[in-house]
């Protein structure tokens, strides 16, 4: 059984925990961190995973792997986790304004208007 993180932070100390921390997701970006080090630091690797495998690493970023996952999921036609399917829909329909004709719910548009004013 696997579990859905859409980000999973882990500090680079032995290269064996973060191979094992992957293994147990369904789906995420992993970050390796330098350890002592934050968020606003540039990260040691960032990968995707999906069902276990990290399919891709060496992304300059969160920010760059964000949409590679998109990508990812619509070239293999991966559902979202039920987990993240909420997260992934507003990345979806509010930053990456995909499916824009579409009448989003007034939940969604309350979250877009409260990330440009609140």
């Amino acid at each position: 059984d696997r579990r859905s993180a859409l980000f999973k932070v882990n500090e680079d100390t032995l290269g064996d925990d973060a191979e094992r921390e992957m293994k147990t997701l369904k789906m995420a970006i992993f970050v390796i961190r330098k350890v002592g080090e934050g968020p606003f630091h540039t990260p040691k690797e960032v990968a995707i995973v999906i069902e276990g495998v990290e399919v891709l690493n060496g992304l300059q970023s969160v920010a760059a792997a964000c949409p590679i996952l998109f990508g990812l999921m619509y070239a293999i036609n991966l559902r979202y986790p039920k987990e993240l399917k909420l997260t992934f829909e507003v990345f979806q329909k509010v930053f990456m304004e995909l499916e824009g004709n579409k009448k989003s719910p007034s939940k969604l548009h309350f979250l877009k208007l409260n990330s440009f004013f609140g």
